[in-house]
Order: C-alpha cells, then structure tokens, then sequence
C-alpha cells in the first residue's frame, strides 16, 4: 500500500492529512505546534494520525510539509550572523539599497529601516571585475581574499554569501572565492548569488543571497532535524518541502535554498483551496487563511493563483518566486487591547501563538483574544471540543474579554462583537490588497474560507466584500495539509537577457527558454519524476526601453512561434494598462527568461456525499445561544458528517466537525453541494450579470 502525508506547521496548531494514493481515503488530525522545535509537533501529529487510520508509520512513503521556519526566522530576526563578499567598490550594496519607503504621505517620519541581515562590519571586498557581458575585465587577488575572510573568522559569522558585480553573466569568480571560503572558513555554509538567483540588478541579487544564508543554517538544522525524527518512526519515508511558488522541493534543496521556502506555509493552502473549489466549480477565488497567528490571502483567477517574482516577509523583499499572498496580523490567537493613548480598540497583531495560546485553553494566557471573542459569542458550541479533543473554558473566555469591555464601557458580548467586526475589518484590508488594488472587482470572485479559524469569519467577510458563496470546504482546518499533500516537485531556472525586441528574434528566444526548461527537468528527473509526468511553463520580465519596471509575463511557445515577439508585447502592453492604466509608445526591451517544470501532484477521489432532501433536520445536534450582528439569537448547531448533498442550512447556524467550526448568520443560507462544501448565500441572492473574474 501507498501512503502520502501532508504537514502544515502554523503558530497554533500543526495540521496533517494522511492519503491512501490508490482509494483517495483520508485521516487528518490536528495537534499543538511545539515552537521552540516544530518538528517534535510534527512527529506528535505523525503517530496521532497513524493512530487514526490504524497503519504504521512505517509504511508512509511520502511527507511533503509546508513549514513557516525560515519565514519566522526573518519575522523574528533570529537568524544567522551573516558575512558578504562584494566586489571592490560595493561594499555598501546592502545600506544603499533602494530608495523606498512604506506608508502614506508622511510615512518617513515614522518608518524604521531595519538593519541589514549582512552587517557592515561583516562584509569585504574582494578585488576583481567581470563586464555585463562576463568578460574578465580584473582577475581575482586570492592573496588578499584570503587575508579578509581570515576577518570574518574574528566576526565569528554563521554563514557566508558571495555577490559580485555581473556574476550572473559570468559566475567563475564566486565559484573560486567559495572554494577559497572553505579553506579558510571550513565550518561556513556558503551561498553564492550566482547560484541562488543568476539576475541582474545587484542589490536585489545581493538581498536575495543574504537571506539565503540568514536563514540558512536554521533550516539547515531543522530539516535534519526532522529527517532524524522521520527515521526513527518512518524511515521509508522521502522529505519534500513546499516551496513559496507552491511546487515542491527535495530536503536537500530545501536546506541549501531555503530563501524559497519563505511563503511555505500559506502556499499550501492556496493549493489545496484551488483543489477542492475547482471540484465544486468555481475556478475565481479569493482564498482565506484563518490561523491562530495570521490571515494568508490570495486570488485566483481561472483555476491559477497568481505568481509573483518576489517574496515578501515583514520589510524584505527577495527576488524568489511565491504565490501572490498577503498577510496580516489578524488569527484566532491575535491579542485585542484598547492603548491608553487613543482607548480605541485594536486588535493584533501580537498573537498568544500556541504557547501560552488563548485564555480558553486554560494553559496561563489571560490576554483577551480573537478566538476568546468568538467563544463569548457563542460561535463555539459548549459540546465542541476544539482539535477533537481540547476542551475550552468559556468562563475563561468571558474574563479575559471583560477586560476590554470595561474598558470601552461596554458588556462582555459587545466587546466580543467589537473584536469580531474588527479582525474582520484587518482580514478584509487585506483581501483588497489582492483584489482591487491589483485590478480585480472581489464582486466577481467567490470566496473560500479555511484555516482553525476561517469558518468562523468567512459569512461576515463575504458580506463585507459582496464575494458570493462564502465556500466551506471539506475538513477546512487542514486544508492547507491537504495542499501539501496533493502538490507536486517543481523547479525553475533563469537567464537574464537584456535586448530590445529589434535586437533578437522569437526563434532565439525559444531556443534559450527550451535550454531553461532541458536544465530544469533534470533537477527534478534526479527526484524520481519521470519525463512524462513534467509539465513546463515559461515566462519572461520586459519592460519599455529606458523604463526602470520590468512586469512578467506568460509566454506560450505555440503563440510565439505563430505571432512572433507580437506575442509578448501584446501580454506586456494588456498588463501594463491593467495595473497603471496606460501604455507607452516606446519599444518593448526583454530582461529576464524564465522556464519553470513541474511533476503531477496526486490525485484524490474523495467520496461525493449521499443526496437528501433540503431539511438538514437529520445533522441537528442542539441550541446554542449567540450573539450575532448585536442581536441575541438561537443558533441550530449541526453535525457536519451528518449532512446530505441537497441539505439547506438557515442561518442563524452554527456546523461543528472534528478540526474547525462555521457560523452562518442570519438571513443568509448554506447550500451543501455534493462535493461536501457549504456555499453561503444571502438569501433572495441574485447572481451579477458579468462573468466572474472579469478585470477592470
């Protein structure tokens, strides 16, 4: 027999989802996460699980996990003491950077730049040249390389990264002064910018490698880590990673670049919401992520979640490639207080994570929080048990939430109201970022709600935004386990190529890209992949000649080869008015080639429900008083297992299953389909008449 298992590590919880390949049956199961050593978290949730479906661990084939390891390394800034090799002349690529500043008019006046990951006390020279088109215009002085990084051994630096000046044209001087490093730094990881994103641009280059090596040796030990525990209750079992575009990568190229693991987590759940939404027919999505610590959003349009070309994380941007994902301070955990300053209710983004969690658990927190908010709400029945088998401590929950009712000079239930409508307010901010301000009306997109805690939010978010139905997926708390579990190995490889159009041809540029994807297959060939199964896409960044933006663009070779260069212009130019409502009349100058590969991803057939009649009469379990839209109200509480495709489920409702819990307001409606989601309408909803996902 073959079994695959899926991992997702959060601040909260770690989810898992266990899959027999050959009948698409199941078993989940949701344990605390461990922070101070997520693997021991994970190996819980392995025997929890194992336990579950009654198998031995021993005979697990696959683990693909998403992980939020190196993403917190950087959140937190506990990373690794980093040295950087320069070429003379650019010690100061890092403290120069670009010329940014986040926020509105006024924004310098509060905005803290961070400290380089790479200190200034840490970086050296090395005394060389390569030209933009990678001829040696200085050779390398190892005499005096070797003295400066003899430096960086007295800085007891951590990891190493090498980034000098056209490197991507020509890479044999990084490769020299890493052979050098060894020698003299033996103990040192070292990352070359050649290596780990071969580009122009030197600062974004050089950005890109330092994080590489920040977070590198954590990673590095973690993976291991986890390898060890894997050995001892699975040894069969073969280690992928999630990477932040939502391919995965082996555990080895996990550990060596794991600047692309930094959206991990959140990648996995746009995976699995694009899986299940796509088997219930709605390819245009805004997803929604609904942790203990954080909100992920993201959209998707026409079955495929938007790219980006870099990666986010707090204030650092790299140059790696990621699912357009936003994020934002607002889960379950999230810490609501009133500042005595302004005594104006807040809501995050400082979270009780896991440890010591809400004051509901009963584990020593006593701050008041989203999930302490629902519970005095009454969203979360007394009979339920969260994760299947914690109990929660309602008078707990309403103590630690009449803190900030007395505050406000308000009752306990409307203060929960407040951080309700609030956090709702923060996850709807963030929807906007990848809807409207990219162009797309969320009017025309359905939204999908999973996570512990998506469930619970996802009516009042869908009624804030006009996104309809609100989709209730199958097992919504692992989800993004689910994504893991059903995604496939994937790899990517670059060239930059600065030419204006006049100055190349579709042939060449075909023949360079189909070079890209030959060297990528091999990469994943090398993880057992066979030819067959890889699927290859490319893409290529242009600009306008003498324009410092570059966008990328998909490229099809079939429309290449039909409509020439036309081909690519014509996806620029529609681009470029979409998100900047112009184009100019200046010629089109291409930057980057690209040519990403990807196996097949396991395909689960999971069971269509039974059908029944529209009274979900059947799933009643009992009452539960709540508090919804400033209202007291009776809430039917139902057994999801229980329902049938066809049921029709009245709100005011509350549905419970084993790893979340969802609350359908009054006047609206959940539909049950026959795939098993709830789609949420208002009732007397009437559908807009333009095709959804139409951008503006």
């Amino acid at each position: 027999m073959s079994y695959r298992l899926g991992v997702d590590v959060g601040g909260t919880f770690t989810d898992l989802l266990l899959v027999h390949e050959k009948t698409g049956k199941t078993w989940s199961a949701k344990v605390p996460s461990t922070p101070a050593d997520q693997s021991i978290g994970v190996l819980n949730g392995i025997l929890r699980v194992c336990e579950r479906a009654g198998i031995d661990p021993q005979i697990i084939d696959h683990v693909m996990h998403g992980t939020t390891v190196a993403t917190n390394t950087v959140l937190t800034g506990t990373g690794a003491r980093v040295g950087l090799v320069t070429t003379k002349g650019y010690r100061q690529v890092l403290q120069i950077a670009r010329s940014y500043v986040p926020g509105g008019l006024g924004g310098w006046i509060i905005y803290n730049k961070s400290l380089p990951m790479a200190p200034l006390a840490c970086t050296i020279e090395a005394d060389e040249r390569v030209s933009a088109k990678g001829e040696v215009v200085r050779g390398l002085d190892e005499e005096a390389l070797r003295k400066s990084l003899r430096t960086l051994k007295v800085q007891k630096i951590e990891a190493l990264t090498v980034s000098l000046i056209n490197s991507f044209a020509n890479p044999a001087h990084e490769q020299r002064v890493r052979e050098i490093a060894i020698e003299e730094l033996p103990d040192t990881p070292v990352s070359l910018s050649s290596d780990v994103v071969p580009e122009m641009q030197e600062y974004e280059r050089t950005v890109t490698t330092v994080a590489n090596s920040y977070v590198r040796p954590r990673v590095d030990r973690y993976v291991r880590n986890l390898k060890d525990k894997l050995a001892k209750v699975a040894k069969n079992a073969k280690l992928h990673i999630l990477r932040s575009d939502g391919g995965l990568a082996s555990a080895s190229s996990a550990a060596e670049f794991p600047v692309n693991l930094l959206m991990s987590g959140p990648a996995g759940g746009v995976t699995g919401a694009l899986w299940v939404a796509v088997q219930a027919g709605f390819p245009n999505l805004l997803t929604v992520d609904v942790g203990g610590t954080s909100t992920d959003v993201a959209l998707i349009s026409g079955g495929q979640p938007r790219l980006r070309r870099e990666t986010t994380v707090g204030d650092v941007t790299v140059r790696a490639s990621s699912v357009d994902i936003r994020t934002v301070g607002a889960g379950g955990g999230s810490i609501a207080h009133v500042p005595e300053l302004t005594k104006a209710l807040r809501v995050g983004p400082q979270s009780a994570g896991a440890d010591p969690g809400p004051a509901a658990y009963n584990r020593g927190g006593t701050e008041p929080t989203v999930a302490d908010a629902n519970i005095v709400l009454g969203y979360l029945p007394e009979m339920q048990k969260l994760g299947g088998d914690m109990v929660l401590d309602r008078s707990l929950a309403m103590a630690a939430v009449k803190k900030i009712g007395d505050a406000l000079g308000l009752n306990t239930r409307q203060a929960a109201q407040g951080i309700y409508n609030i956090v709702n307010e923060n996850m709807v901010g963030a929807l906007r970022l990848v809807s409207v301000e990219q162009g797309y009306d969320p009017r025309e997109y359905a939204l999908i709600a999973f996570g512990g805690a998506g469930p619970l939010h996802a009516n009042a978010l869908s009624r804030l935004l006009g996104s309809w139905p609100s989709i209730i997926p199958p097992g919504p708390g692992v989800l993004c386990a689910l994504g893991d579990a059903t995604t496939a190995v994937r790899d990517e490889r670059a060239r930059t190529y600065v030419r204006k159009f006049s100055e190349t041809t579709a042939k060449e540029i075909e023949k360079i890209l189909k070079g890209l994807a030959t060297d990528a297959s091999k990469g994943i060939e090398a993880e057992g992949v066979k030819k067959s199964e890889i699927s290859t896409t490319y893409q290529v960044d242009v600009r306008y000649h003498g324009q410092g933006l570059r966008l990328s663009v998909e490229v099809n070779l079939g429309d290449l080869q039909k409509k020439g260069l036309k081909a690519i212009s014509d996806k620029f130019d529609a681009e470029h008015k979409r998100l900047f409502t112009f184009t100019l009349p200046r010629e089109h100058e291409l930057v980057t080639l690209r040519a990403a590969v990807q196996g097949q991803g396991i395909k689960i057939k999971r069971p269509l429900l039974a059908k029944g009649g529209t009274d979900p009469k059947a799933a009643i379990v009992g009452k539960q008083k709540a508090f919804m839209d400033g209202k007291d109200v009776n809430a039917i509480v139902y057994d999801r297992a229980k329902f049938k495709a066809g049921n029709k489920v009245r709100g005011p409702a509350i549905v419970m299953e084993m790893d979340s819990t969802s609350v359908i307001l009054p006047k609206h409606t959940g539909h049950v389909d026959k795939s098993g989601c709830i789609l949420i309408y208002p009732d007397n909803f009437k559908a807009p008449k333009k095709a959804a996902g139409k951008r503006k």
